[in-house]
């Protein structure tokens, strides 16, 4: 049995050693819109240019295409809830069933995606966090075996 008068240990996250407690979102704690922007401009750089995706990606459409995994993302990670607002619930698997979501595929979005993450430079834990995400996803994007 516990003691009431002993407090529940809790986990509060902290800016630094003895640092305030962080309550925002990741989403704020990274800079919000504008490095959810950089990232995702980042990204796309690489995929027009890739063989395999770019042609998965309506040519006339990039900003589109920008604006749609921008604001997905900003939704997971705790920002606006634009993506919802704007295209419901976001339904990844269904949205990409008719695309050749191979596994070369999802190396190579990887590859892109990793690659703009080190040009954006997260904090360690938050950029940790990303590529977690990111490596879960494109795994269970996958909907072809070739």
């Amino acid at each position: 049995m516990t003691d009431p008068q002993t407090p529940t240990p809790r986990l509060t996250l902290r800016s630094g050693e003895s640092g305030a407690a962080v309550t925002d979102t990741v989403w704020a704690q990274v800079g919000g819109t504008d490095t959810f922007d950089r990232l995702v401009r980042a990204f796309y750089r690489g995929v027009r240019t890739d063989d395999v995706l770019a042609p998965m990606y309506p040519q006339d459409d990039w900003e589109g295409a920008i604006w749609r995994l921008r604001t997905f993302l900003e939704q997971y990670w705790g920002g606006p809830t634009t993506y919802s607002e704007n295209r419901g619930h976001p339904r990844l698997r269904m949205r990409h069933q008719p695309f050749p979501v191979t596994p070369l595929a999802k190396e190579r979005w990887l590859q892109h995606m990793h690659a703009a993450l080190d040009e954006v430079a997260l904090p360690p834990m938050h950029d940790a966090a990303f590529r977690d995400y990111v490596e879960r996803a494109a795994l269970a994007m996958v909907n072809r075996l070739e």
